[in-house]
């Protein structure tokens, strides 16, 4: 097992995506500013690779210190702006179980993150999968304070290149500045969010 280097864990490698949407699929300009789509995730040792344990702890123990470091990461990289959705996912490297990768994703590691970004009241969105490294995985967002607002159903597609290795969990938490250009589904608007109970 390589040795740990941020606090139990052994982080092999960061990465920062960043994407600034000037225009829709069809060419429309933005309907007010453009979107700024921030993913942040971390390549991190999984010490269940290649057995099974039914205690998990020796992911999800710590893992606020991670979502501490995410928060950090994701207010580096906002430079201001800020984020309205958010989403996280994890992928599994090929000697894992879809289930570690959930472990590193629960409420323990998700809430310093949404203290980061202003408290956010809305469940996380959340995917996953097992694969091998450089996979595309599709990473669901959703406004932080109103899961309602229809405009901000979004979705970030995003590979890491040499992760995850089969011992690896790519833990990645992806963060929007606004709603889909243009939406026109109707229902509950970004500005008449009350934020009271994660649905409205």
């Amino acid at each position: 097992m390589p040795d740990a280097n941020f606090g139990p864990y052994h982080v092999r490698k960061w990465f920062t995506h960043v994407e600034e949407v000037l225009a829709n699929e069809t060419g429309q300009l933005p309907d007010g500013a453009p979107i700024r789509r921030i993913v942040i995730a971390a390549a991190v040792h999984n010490p269940y690779a290649g057995r099974f344990s039914e205690d998990l702890s020796d992911i999800v123990a710590k893992s606020d210190e991670l979502g501490r470091e995410f928060g950090r990461r994701i207010i580096e990289a906002a430079a201001g702006t800020p984020m309205q959705s958010y989403g996280k996912a994890a992928v599994v490297g090929v000697s894992g179980e879809y289930e570690h990768g959930n472990a590193f994703l629960t409420q323990l590691f998700a809430d310093p993150v949404r203290e980061a970004v202003g408290g956010g009241k809305s469940w996380v969105p959340s995917t996953g999968k097992v694969a091998a490294a450089g996979t595309v995985i599709d990473i669901p967002l959703a406004h932080k304070d109103a899961l309602y607002v229809r405009s901000n159903y979004d979705t970030i597609s995003i590979a890491f290149g040499d992760a995850p290795r089969p011992d690896e969990v790519v833990v990645a938490f992806a963060f929007a500045s606004r709603g889909r250009l243009h939406a026109r589904l109707g229902g509950l608007t970004a500005d008449e969010v009350r934020g009271e109970d994660g649905l409205r």
